[in-house]
């Protein structure tokens, strides 16, 4: 079973009938021992990252995701669910985030030229051989919904980059734990692939 965790976030249903096409029961919930119990979990995320931290912290959902890490259930954190697994964004200076990954979330500096937020396709350059990304192809377009984005202190630790103004940290995996910037649920077949490789874990 995948759980997806309920703190209000945008694109929660959008990634729950991405998994049912696919063939994927899920269970949406913000109950504790539900999500302990889970064989992977997906941490959504759409709007603002201290709005976030606040509903997870409201709903006691910090140490729980902590719990999970440390039990080395999958872990899947999907947009603002990904920058979440970080230290903390320029978007709400002194907020903390889960910290259960090493970086910071930035700004996509304005240059003029390109539209902020980021909203459209962009391709994916893979850095090494990994899970999430087994079976896609090199260069595969992906969905973005941005004006942030990551740049993680282990460069070890990423999985994929794109290009937008600047060179962005666009997917991340380290053991159970994974993380996306774009959205798989919008990203058409490529995209229900990455959520496949996530279930087959």
């Amino acid at each position: 079973m995948i759980t997806i965790v309920d703190y209000d976030a945008g694109n929660l249903k959008s990634v729950e009938k991405a998994l049912l096409y696919i063939g994927e029961k899920s269970l949406v919930t913000s109950n504790g021992d539900e999500i302990l119990a889970s064989d992977k979990i997906i941490l959504p995320g759409v709007g603002a990252f201290g709005d976030a931290m606040k509903k997870l912290n409201d709903r006691g959902l910090v140490d729980i995701i902590k719990e999970a890490v440390d039990r080395e259930i999958p872990l899947l954190g999907i947009c603002l669910g990904m920058q979440l697994l970080f230290d903390g964004s320029e978007e709400t200076a002194g907020v903390e985030g889960l910290a259960v990954l090493s970086g910071r979330i930035k700004h996509i500096p304005a240059d003029g030229v390109h539209k902020i937020p980021h909203m459209g396709w962009n391709s994916l350059n893979f850095e090494r051989e990994t899970r999430l990304f087994k079976g896609i192809e090199e260069s595969s377009y992906v969905y973005f919904v941005h004006s942030y984005y990551l740049e993680a202190d282990n460069t070890g630790d990423v999985a994929a980059t794109t290009e937008y103004v600047t060179h962005i940290h666009a997917a991340v995996e380290k053991e159970n734990i994974y993380g996306c910037q774009f959205h798989p649920e919008k990203s058409g077949e490529v995209g229900l692939n990455i959520l496949r490789n996530f279930a087959s874990l």
